[in-house]
């Protein structure tokens, strides 16, 4: 393996921290309505759980209310008790065939909390792509040592490393940073 091929590796690797990351952050709720905050709540649907997605239609009905639409009638109300079930602390309601979820105002305090919870999110990426890192390098150290790469080539990729690993964190400082805004914002 050459270290052009530890170098994609690399990257790719970290790409995926970043998506994960990302995916992680949606699931932490801000004071705005967002189908995706859904996405962790499972229904009983003819014995098997499946995500609320696949058994009815998510809307946004305005900024602080999702919409949803199940698919058959008798799933609403199974839908309303998973959605209560969650820890994610909401209370729909039904109008006919459509179920109402409203956001509820976060509290200042709460808000403080989450962006802990964000910050600490953030600290694991950043320990994953310094993972990553570390097994970039050691790598090439491994090819160094079984004389494939010369050490001169071994100091130049360690450089490459460290700016695709700064320009990573940089990354991920950036998606914190948006989010504490977002959760901040009234």
């Amino acid at each position: 393996m050459a270290i052009n091929a530890v170098l994609a590796t690399l990257e790719t690797k970290m790409e995926q921290s970043i998506a994960s990351f990302a995916s992680n952050l949606t699931k932490v709720r801000t004071g705005r309505a967002n189908p995706s905050l859904l996405d962790t709540v499972h229904v009983d649907y003819y014995g098997s759980m499946l995500p609320i997605s696949q058994v009815a239609n998510l809307s946004l009905l305005d900024a602080r209310t999702i919409g949803i639409q199940p698919w058959e009638k008798g799933m609403g109300a199974k839908i309303e008790k998973a959605i209560r079930d969650s820890d994610l602390g909401l209370n729909p309601s039904s109008m006919g065939d459509l179920i109402r979820v409203p956001m509820p105002a976060m509290s200042e305090e709460r808000r403080r909390e989450l962006t802990k919870v964000v910050r600490n999110e953030g600290e694991s990426a950043k320990v994953a792509i310094r993972n990553v890192r570390r097994d970039a390098n050691d790598a090439v150290k491994k090819l160094v040592k079984d004389k494939l790469a010369s050490e001169d080539e071994q100091k130049r990729s360690e450089a490459d490393i460290q700016k695709i690993t700064d320009r990573f964190i940089a990354e991920v400082d950036r998606l914190v940073a948006a989010k504490e805004q977002d959760i901040m914002a009234v």
